[in-house]
């Protein structure tokens, strides 16, 4: 190894700190062969590959009958007047940008993932359906469920886009659209056909999605979701050259700015990792017991609960809600003079100024709690637990073991809630005020790097397993990578 002629250290630890990088980057793309190397995760790779692609076409083709253009143009002087706080913008990151072209997918996933909330919901509040999942078959019979409600879904969805697209002056927000977008004729062979087509594009991704988890890596649904947010790269790419382009000005801004902007990308990349896999450990023993003529002996385990177990779900909630009181405000005032004082209220909660952040900050830490009520169910864990001869050391089994866990996982829950609302922020931080394009600032914190972290991790922890049943190293040298759940 060299040395520095003036200190005599300070190569030797520059030297070390190449190979050490070095190293790593050979480890990663070694472990990168070798996922290749094993024919059952080859295929698996290939087919998740493949079925991506199929995704991204069924994003990609345009409805019969629709001027896709005039709308695409228009949605993106919306989305770039609204700062991205629309309705339009929210559906359009999940469906991966079919919304905008018109596109086949334009439903994109979202009748299903809501079918499946409103089935988990109904589960916290139908005897029924809570009894049905805790038997032997019945998380299949709910899937069943919610493929049927996202069927009715699509058809209700579907049917009110085709109106959209048939009327879109009636929209808010596109009263200044000139453009008329239906150019088929008759009018109800248009709307049969849209809803129609809508709905085989979102039962074909539902299907797509269902594939992938059984013959492919990793969540299918979720990584249809990811796929489509990545899909905005590009687009996102364009935006840092145009902020830090040499010639012809661009923003004004220079290589510090860049380096303080990656810096703090990776800090939030960073932090999203840790908090994703942070949970905090119970510890819970099980006492010997007799089952018929067995003995089962006892032992100890633990019992993980996660300080994001809501995920990215308060956010969603939030915006969604916190998207209409500047506009009915705004609309209420406007047309009643005895009203108008509501006008300027609607101004004051506009987005991106003080009082939205602090609104949308309170409702995240609401639904983070609301959330985490309804998946979280403290009575059940600890009736199982006594069932099962297992406690906590320390607390009592039974209603002593459910309000320390009710009472642990409030306090948890409460550092999840903040983070989320943080991460929420900072876009809007960084569009409006650091005056960063809202394609970058996007990829900066709210939903888009939660939901790619997260399924990122998860595929890493299905690679990760495969690598290590067949005796090959894993992407860590040491411990393994914990999944979302």
């Amino acid at each position: 190894m060299s040395r520095c002629g003036a200190c005599g250290c300070f190569g030797e630890v520059l030297t070390r700190k190449g190979i050490l990088e070095a190293g790593m980057l050979s480890k990663i793309l070694s472990t990168l062969a070798n996922c290749f190397r094993v024919p059952e995760l080859k295929s698996r790779l290939l087919f998740t590959l493949g079925l991506l692609t199929v995704c991204r076409v069924v994003a990609m083709i345009p409805l019969p009958g629709l001027n896709g253009a005039a709308l695409t143009q228009f949605l993106q002087e919306v989305q770039r007047n609204s700062g991205g706080n629309s309705l339009i913008s929210m559906y359009s990151l999940f469906t991966g940008g079919a919304l905008e072209r018109c596109a086949l997918g334009a439903l994109g996933i979202m009748p299903y993932i809501s079918a499946t909330i409103i089935i988990q919901l109904l589960g916290a509040v139908v005897p029924s359906l809570s009894k049905l999942a805790r038997e032997e078959g019945g998380r299949m019979k709910i899937v069943q469920y919610s493929r049927y409600l996202t069927l009715v879904l699509c058809l209700g969805q579907g049917f009110a886009m085709a109106l959209g697209w048939e009327n879109p002056q009636s929209i808010p927000g596109f009263s200044s659209f000139q453009d008329r977008l239906v150019i088929m004729e008759p009018i109800w062979w248009y709307r049969i056909q849209t809803v129609v087509l809508l709905t085989a594009g979102t039962m074909l991704l539902v299907w797509l999605g269902e594939q992938i988890t059984e013959r492919g890596i990793g969540n299918g649904v979720s990584l249809i979701i990811t796929i489509g947010i990545l899909a905005r790269l590009p687009q996102t790419a364009s935006g840092v050259y145009y902020m830090f382009r040499p010639a012809g000005g661009g923003d004004g801004k220079n290589i510090f700015h860049a380096l303080i902007l990656l810096g703090l990308l990776v800090a939030v990349v960073a932090a999203v990792i840790a908090v994703t896999q942070a949970q905090r450990k119970i510890p819970v023993q099980y006492a010997q017991r007799s089952v018929g003529r067995k003995v089962v002996p006892g032992g100890s385990s633990f019992m993980p609960l996660r300080v994001n177990a809501a995920g990215v779900m308060p956010i969603i909630f939030a915006q969604a809600i916190l998207m209409f009181p500047e506009k009915l405000l705004i609309t209420l005032g406007g047309r009643f003079d005895q009203l108008a004082f509501l006008k300027s209220l609607g101004t004051a909660i506009a987005y991106g100024k003080a009082p939205y952040l602090m609104m949308e900050a309170a409702m995240i830490i609401f639904f983070s709690y609301f959330w985490v009520a309804t998946i979280f169910n403290e009575i059940q864990i600890a009736d199982d637990l006594k069932k099962y001869g297992g406690y906590i050391p320390g607390v009592r089994p039974g209603q002593a073991t459910s309000d320390f866990l009710h009472w642990t996982m409030s306090r948890i829950t409460l550092a999840g809630a903040v983070f989320l609302a943080t991460i929420a922020i900072l876009p809007i931080i960084l569009y409006r005020i650091l005056d960063v394009p809202l394609d970058v600032a996007s990829f900066f914190g709210g939903t888009s790097i939660l939901i790619t972290v997260g399924v990122l991790l998860d595929t890493l922890r299905q690679l990760e397993s495969f690598l290590v049943m067949r005796h090959y190293d894993g992407f860590l040298k040491k411990g393994r990578v914990r999944g979302r759940f």
